[in-house]
């Protein structure tokens, strides 16, 4: 179970987040990255360089951020502004042990420490030592408006 039962976390005066809506070409967990690849939301991985898109829940079908988007389905794709919250999946193992610490796009769409050499999408906004065994929401600001990634400095 999440330890966060939402992606978009506000503020709550932005009622109608930015959204892309477009087929999922694999299965697709809320609050995973993803990219645009041949027209389909795809995961993002650890070479990922662009744009990015987070995984919305499907609160249209009233399910969680546990429950995946099929394949082939028309997933919600948000857009990151970094004047707003949202929650976004680290893998297990990953130690966030600072706010503010520097997140990358990690394997399989979720969030990795960032080293001084990598791209920077997010950063936490909470500390979270992942020894959970499995991955987990944790809540973060995006990097930068409409979250094209940008160096580490």
């Amino acid at each position: 179970m999440a330890r966060i039962n939402k992606i978009f976390l506000g503020p709550a005066e932005q009622n109608k987040p930015q959204v892309r809506e477009l087929l999922a070409s694999v299965a697709l967990k809320p609050g995973r990255l993803a990219v645009i690849t041949a027209g389909k939301f795809a995961l993002a991985g650890a070479t990922t360089v662009g744009k990015v898109y987070l995984i919305q829940d499907n609160y249209l079908a009233q399910k969680g951020v546990d429950d995946d988007w099929a394949q082939d389905s028309v997933a919600i794709g948000l857009e990151l502004f970094d004047d707003q919250l949202y929650a976004a999946r680290i893998a297990n193992g990953v130690n966030v042990a600072a706010i503010g610490t520097a997140l990358t796009p990690g394997a399989n769409g979720t969030l990795a420490i960032a080293s001084t050499s990598d791209l920077v999408v997010a950063y936490s906004e909470e500390v979270f030592n992942n020894n959970t065994g499995s991955e987990q929401l944790i809540r973060i600001r995006p990097a930068g408006s409409a979250s094209h990634l940008s160096a580490a400095s």
